[in-house]
């Protein structure tokens, strides 16, 4: 199976174990994995704040550099919904919509590729320690992956996860959002955090990085002594 990763730019930029954590996995279940050169953003960021027309030129380049992938898989629920929301941007457009909809049809979630379409659940990964989950908001409320995390993370040797109260509250990252509304962000991470720490969880796992480093950023600045993974690495530990 040929697998074209969608990298994202927060795991490019700053999260790239994630990145080969993800390529591991997927090489030790039998993929072919390949890293389009030419990926770019995705346009969610200037999308989301209203810049639709000025966000098609990076909306192209994406359809045009995954147009002959078998699968495109990333590290991202947010970042993979927008692929979704493509054919619906380009509704209307001869050229590109077609386009559009081949690139959303075979476009997944890391977990949500892993569970749904190569139907492994266990990927023979260990840890030690007690974890907690944090659902970002994009990847179970827009694209619908619930599930696939938590049956991966029942799996890992070792792990005892304990449930995040309050879990389907936002983090107050929101892309923008945290830019834009810094106060009532940090009023809601501070939040979430507190969720946190009530688990008593030696890590705090999830599977959106702009969430992670939202928490993770927080977590530091209160000396807290608790470990940020996204799930990529979580599948990947060996102990």
């Amino acid at each position: 199976m040929k697998v074209s990763l969608f990298i994202t730019c927060l795991v490019d930029m700053f999260k790239t174990d994630v990145g080969k954590s993800m390529v591991q996995i997927l090489e030790r279940l039998g993929c072919e994995v390949d890293f389009p050169w030419g990926q770019v953003c995705c346009g969610q960021p200037s999308y989301n704040s209203g810049f639709v027309e000025d966000t098609k030129p990076a909306m192209k380049k994406m359809i045009t550099v995954f147009q002959d992938s078998d699968y495109v898989v990333a590290p991202s629920g947010s970042c993979a919904f927008m692929f979704k929301e493509y054919p619906k941007i380009f509704s209307g457009d001869v050229e590109w919509e077609e386009k559009a909809r081949n690139l959303a049809d075979k476009t997944y979630e890391f977990t949500q590729f892993l569970v749904d379409v190569l139907k492994v659940e266990d990927v023979g990964a260990s840890m030690k320690g007690k974890a907690t989950y944090h659902p970002s908001c994009h990847m179970t409320r827009l694209l619908g992956v619930k599930d696939a995390p938590m049956k991966l993370l029942k799996h890992v040797k070792g792990l005892e996860v304990t449930p995040l109260p309050n879990a389907s509250s936002c983090c107050g990252f929101g892309g923008t959002f945290s830019v834009k509304m810094g106060p009532i962000s940090e009023q809601m991470v501070d939040e979430k955090v507190q969720h946190v720490e009530e688990t008593s969880s030696d890590y705090l796992i999830g599977a959106d990085c702009g969430c992670l480093m939202n928490i993770g950023g927080r977590i530091d600045r209160k000396r807290k002594p608790i470990k940020v993974m996204h799930i990529a690495e979580v599948l990947n530990h060996q102990e």
